[in-house]
């Protein structure tokens, strides 16, 4: 039952997160970095793809995903559609390795530390499950405050 909620609750966020991309109105807007707004929109959703394609897609499904961490957060002016496009792919990725995994799965040890002490994957992926639901937040709060 597990499983079936984290791919419901990862497929609502994603799909979110690609419904506010499209929602811009301009592609520039997506990359404004204003007073105590460290990050842009754009590079908050980099750093989702990143992070899930990764933790997902290359320690749990074994795709040959290489992340580039400092580059979700220093590239710019990525196209739209690119965005969109990758949200897409990501979605992809965590709903095949979620497909694949066991409840009993989720009670095993992640197979890497992250953090500074062990833990289950399935805390683990409740834990990824927080931190793409905390960028959407900050996502869809840019483009409220800084698309206009």
């Amino acid at each position: 039952m597990q499983i079936q909620v984290l791919k419901q609750l990862f497929q609502r966020d994603l799909n979110k997160l690609k419904q506010e991309i499209s929602a811009y109105q301009s592609e520039q807007q997506l990359w404004i970095v204003e007073k105590n707004i460290p990050n842009s929109a754009g590079n908050l959703c980099l750093h989702l793809v990143g992070n899930l394609k990764h933790f997902f897609g290359k320690v749990l499904g074994g795709t040959d995903f290489v992340r580039d961490r400092p580059s979700e957060f220093a590239l710019k002016d990525i196209p739209k559609a690119v965005l969109v496009q990758q949200v897409e792919e990501t979605i992809a990725v965590v709903d095949t390795t979620l497909d694949k995994l066991t409840e009993e799965d989720l009670e095993k040890e992640y197979p890497i530390v992250v953090f500074e002490e062990k833990m289950s994957t399935g805390y683990f992926l409740v834990h990824l499950a927080m931190h793409l639901s905390y960028h959407l937040g900050q996502v869809n709060y840019h483009r409220r405050l800084l698309d206009v």
